[in-house]
């Protein structure tokens, strides 16, 4: 009970700022990225879990810094490195230059290390992410359930509808622990419609859920299984790999001068010429998933401007 009393106290920390979620321009920025980064976890066969993890990644990022539009290369760079982020934490291999092949722009190593430096920093090195996933087995536990089929059942079709809780943006506003207890819920009236009612007051027993915010969530998810059909992410994602997607397209309403100050200050700090990386940060990136309980631990270090990325044209 101590380890989950300590993932309900954190969970917050993992979770994107209340002040992203009111921005007008959000969702079509947050929808971009969700497509690059599907685009990249079927052509280069991720693991659905890298893909989430590398969400989460730029969801925490995106909420704290401003993308500028007029920038589309930056989006691109942030979602190449959160995956390859992710890949580290579940020490699995990426390879971004296969991403990047059909891409209409080019990222070396060094800018990539350069802009994970970044994210590192802005999420305050806090890279073992509090996800639903962190509190589906507490919840299935307080279910008791007998049969290890159906207890395998429910936490499947529960993961499923979590992923697909991934691309809805409502649901960001609520905490992972009622994400995963409202997607358990919902799995648990498909499957068990019988045992729905005492699913549900098992839950709601728990001390560290708000009843609201379940109540609330829940019903989120619900108009989400209703819809997922129709507003799949998924058919999106299967789209794109036939046909560019155009980050061109997005138009958000942002002050000129407010857009040119965020250019500036992310460029800044993702452009250091070669030569100014020390050996401790690039030591740190190499054995970030090894050594994950000294993430807190990382420095900050500021960058200089240099030229945008290299821009691949039908020639090249």
């Amino acid at each position: 009970m101590g380890t989950a009393k300590a993932l309900f106290d954190s969970e917050s920390d993992h979770m994107v700022s209340q002040i992203f979620l009111r921005r007008f321009h959000a969702e079509p920025l947050r929808r971009e990225a969700i497509a690059l980064i599907l685009q990249a976890q079927y052509s280069c066969n991720l693991d659905n879990f890298i893909s989430y993890l590398a969400v989460n990644y730029v969801d925490r990022f995106i909420s704290k810094k401003e993308v500028p539009e007029e920038k589309p290369w930056i989006l691109r760079l942030l979602v190449i490195s959160c995956l390859s982020l992710a890949a580290k934490m579940k020490k699995i291999d990426f390879s971004y230059s296969d991403f990047q092949k059909d891409e209409g722009f080019i990222f070396d190593a060094q800018r990539i290390h350069r802009m994970e430096l970044l994210i590192l920093s802005t999420l305050n090195w806090r890279m073992r992410s509090i996800t639903p996933f962190s509190f589906v087995y507490f919840f299935i536990s307080l279910f008791e359930l007998k049969d290890p089929a159906l207890t395998k059942a429910l936490k499947d079709r529960a993961t499923e509808l979590i992923f697909k809780a991934r691309d809805e943006i409502k649901l960001l506003e609520y905490k992972p622990s009622i994400i995963a207890a409202s997607a358990l819920l919902c799995a648990s009236y498909e499957l068990f419609p019988l045992q729905f009612s005492s699913f549900k007051a098992a839950i709601s027993s728990c001390e560290y859920i708000n009843q609201e915010s379940l109540n609330n969530c829940y019903h989120v998810m619900e108009e989400m299984v209703t819809n997922e059909w129709d507003e799949s992410i998924f058919d999106a994602a299967v789209s794109s790999t036939k046909t560019p997607i155009c980050v061109l397209d997005r138009h958000y309403k942002n002050s000129v001068s407010e857009k040119s100050n965020t250019a500036n200050t992310l460029e800044a700090a993702i452009k250091q010429p070669r030569g100014h990386e020390n050996k401790a940060q690039r030591s740190q990136i190499q054995h970030l998933a090894s050594h994950s309980q000294s993430l807190g631990k990382g420095r900050r270090t500021k960058y200089d401007l240099s030229a945008a990325p290299k821009r691949i044209t039908r020639n090249e």
